[in-house]
C-alpha cells in the first residue's frame, strides 16, 4: 500500500496485479509505503475503510482518492497458480508444483479449500462491507491507463520494473473446469466487466 500525502491519494495493492513493480517505481514518492508483512502490504479495502482512511482524513482534513487495479478473473487465478510452482516457495502445502491448472482450479473452488489454492478473491479484497468502494478501479490488462492516471495526478514520468513475474506454465482449462470457475469467480466477474 502507498499513500501520497499532497495528492491525497492511497494506493491499495490488490494481489497479482504487479503492485511490487508499482511500489518499487514509487515508493520514494509516497509518504506511506508499506510493503511488509503481506497483510500490511495488501491491506483490504474494507480494513483501509476501517482503520486507516479514517486516521489519514483525521489528520488531514480532507478526504483520499483511494485507487486500486483488478486483474481479469482467470488470469489472477492463473498467477497464483504460476507463482505457487516456484522452487523456492517456503510452505511445501502451499505448493501447486505437479498440479495442473484445471486441478488448481478445481481446487479452488472446493470447500474446503486445501492450502495451496486458499487464495482469497479479488471481489472480497475490494469489497468494503456495505461502505464506499474503490474510487478509481483500474483493470490491470489496460495499465497504461492506471500509469497515466498516476502521471497526472503525481506530476511525475513512471517506468515500472519488471519484478516478482511468475514462471510460465500452461493454464488450459476443461469447459466443465473453466464453467466452475466462472461460478466461483461470479462477483468478481461482475466487477471486472463493469470497469471500462
Amino acid at each position: 500500500m502507498l499513500v501520497f500525502w499532497e495528492q491525497r491519494l492511497a494506493f491499495l495493492a490488490t494481489p497479482k496485479t504487479g503492485t511490487t513493480a508499482i511500489e518499487a517505481a514509487l515508493e520514494s514518492l509516497a509518504a506511506v509505503s508499506i510493503q511488509r508483512p503481506p497483510l500490511l502490504k495488501h491491506t483490504t479495502l474494507q480494513r483501509y475503510r476501517r482503520f486507516i482512511g479514517p486516521y489519514l482524513e483525521a489528520a488531514s482534513g480532507s478526504t483520499f482518492t483511494v485507487v486500486a487495479l483488478m486483474r481479469e478473473p482467470r488470469a489472477w487465478l492463473g498467477s497464483w497458480y504460476r507463482y505457487r510452482q516456484r522452487e523456492d516457495l517456503l510452505d511445501p502445502a502451499k505448493s501447486t508444483a505437479g498440479l495442473s491448472f484445471d486441478e488448481f482450479v478445481r481446487a479452488y473452488a472446493s470447500d474446503p479449500q486445501p492450502d495451496f489454492a486458499a487464495v482469497g478473491s479479488q471481489a472480497r479484497f475490494l469489497d468494503s462491507k456495505g461502505g464506499a468502494g474503490v474510487d478509481r478501479l483500474f483493470r490491470y490488462e489496460d495499465i497504461d491507463s492506471f500509469i497515466d492516471f498516476l502521471e497526472e495526478r503525481l506530476g511525475c514520468e513512471i517506468i515500472l520494473p519488471r519484478l516478482n513475474v511468475s514462471p510460465s506454465a500452461s493454464l488450459e482449462l476443461t469447459p466443465d473446469t473453466e464453467a466452475l470457475l466462472r461460478r466461483a469467480l461470479q462477483k468478481d466477474y461482475e466487477i471486472y466487466d463493469t470497469l471500462a
